[in-house]
């Protein structure tokens, strides 16, 4: 079959690769792809507007669709190809709405009796501003739009919520969502499911803040490992009814049909456990630390997804660890160089460079995002994978990259 990629991050990368292990994947076409992609797929390029999309869809005819970023599947680009008769793995704009509105996703959270933490909602800074006088700190102030994992301030002191605030208001977003700030570890719990039936995921912890010790600006993300052994048996349980088949079911109720991955953001506190937030798709960078322990052939997963026969399908996963090091351009997640000269390794079964932002420039490897690779390791245990990715990060020619040195000290 010939797949078409969307998306040009170390998630599609990570998606490429695993895709391309599939006998029954005869090509892969990658709109836009990366220089990594471009190893595995042949990369087209149209704007990413949906129209250029659709069109690009009608001209290669391809068997199946994967949406990787959540732009595209918020903006209805699933909806779209659905409706010209492609296969397409990736959930509806009514269903991507619990991603693109933070605002509607609490409130449908509450709805739903999904424990979670305290907010309030405000499409004025006004409004917010006297409440977080009235609130105090600490409290956590978030962008109720997409961000790409960067729109979320954990602010200590009212002047920095209200800088927040109006930060957020002044860059044109609608809504801020402010709620109380939950302390605990922070998982990523990320799931299959054809709105019926879910598989779990090995379960991942990523690192989100750009400095170790998770301090610092917040970032698309810059590791994670998987699997993490933090939740036991009862919270397991706990996750299972009050959280993840509350969210299905009421999805159903409100006559929403999700099919692709739910990412569900938990906080594992004192109180038990609290969602944080949903993802309408796979997580970035879990998924390159979760798909290289997935034993089974991720075209058949997605076929069961799409034909909401999940339930028939129980994936296999490796008894291995896998550790991720995100490899940034100096200055990210400010304004970033780019063009950067890069050498890699020649990657092997458990060492890999997913590449993120990455082109060719007359034929050299060089920089062209803020996050550039991504080094991971699969290993016995998330110890020796993260001594692995580490290793492998020392290997990389990457002048003035920045990376953090604590991934997997959690």
């Amino acid at each position: 079959m010939k797949v078409l990629l969307i998306g040009s991050g170390g998630r599609e990368h990570a998606l490429a690769w695993k895709l391309a292990q599939s006998p029954r994947v005869r090509e892969i076409v990658a709109a836009p792809g990366n220089a990594g992609i471009a190893e595995l797929a042949r990369l087209v390029a149209p704007t990413q507007e949906p129209g250029s999309l659709i069109d690009l869809a009608r001209s290669e005819a391809p068997d199946l669709t994967v949406i990787g970023p959540e732009v595209p599947l918020v903006a209805g680009l699933a909806d779209d190809l659905e409706r010209e008769g492609f296969r397409v793995f990736g959930p509806s704009a009514q269903a991507a709405r619990l991603e693109g509105s933070k605002a509607h996703s609490k409130e449908f959270m509450l709805r739903h009796g999904i424990p979670t933490a305290q907010h309030r909602s405000f499409d004025s800074s006004g409004p917010a501003l006297e409440y977080l006088h009235r609130r105090g700190a600490p409290v956590v102030v978030k962008d109720s739009g997409l961000a790409a994992g960067k729109g979320v301030t954990v602010a200590s002191s009212v002047t920095e919520a209200a800088a927040a605030v109006e930060a957020i208001f002044a860059a044109g977003s609608a809504t801020v969502v402010i709620e109380d700030l939950l302390v605990g570890q922070e998982i990523s719990y990320l799931v299959f499911t054809d709105g019926h039936h879910y598989r779990p995921m090995p379960i991942a912890q990523d690192y989100k803040q750009v400095e170790e010790g998770d301090r610092g600006a917040m970032t698309g993300g810059m590791g994670a490992v998987a699997p993490v052994t933090l939740l036991d048996e009862r919270t397991s349980q706990v996750v299972a009814r009050d959280i993840v088949e509350r969210t299905l079911a009421g999805l159903r109720s409100d006559g929403v049909d999700y099919r692709g991955v739910l990412y569900f953001g938990l906080m594992l506190t004192d109180e038990g456990p609290k969602l944080l937030e949903y993802n309408v798709r796979l997580g970035d960078p879990e998924t390159q630390v979760v798909l290289p322990l997935l034993g089974s052939d991720l075209v058949d997963v997605m076929d069961a997804v799409i034909d909401r026969r999940l339930g028939e399908l129980e994936p296999s996963w490796t008894d291995l660890a896998a550790a991720c090091v995100v490899m940034a351009a100096p200055g990210y997640p400010g304004i970033y160089r780019q063009g950067i000269p890069l050498r890699l390794f020649a990657p092997s079964e458990r060492l890999m460079v997913f590449h993120a932002g990455t082109a060719r420039d007359s034929g050299n490897l060089v920089s062209s995002g803020g996050r550039v690779l991504n080094i991971v390791a699969v290993a016995e245990d998330v110890r020796s994978a993260v001594d692995a990715a580490y290793a492998g990060v020392r290997r990389i020619d990457f002048p003035g990259a920045q990376f953090r040195r604590d991934i997997g000290s959690r």
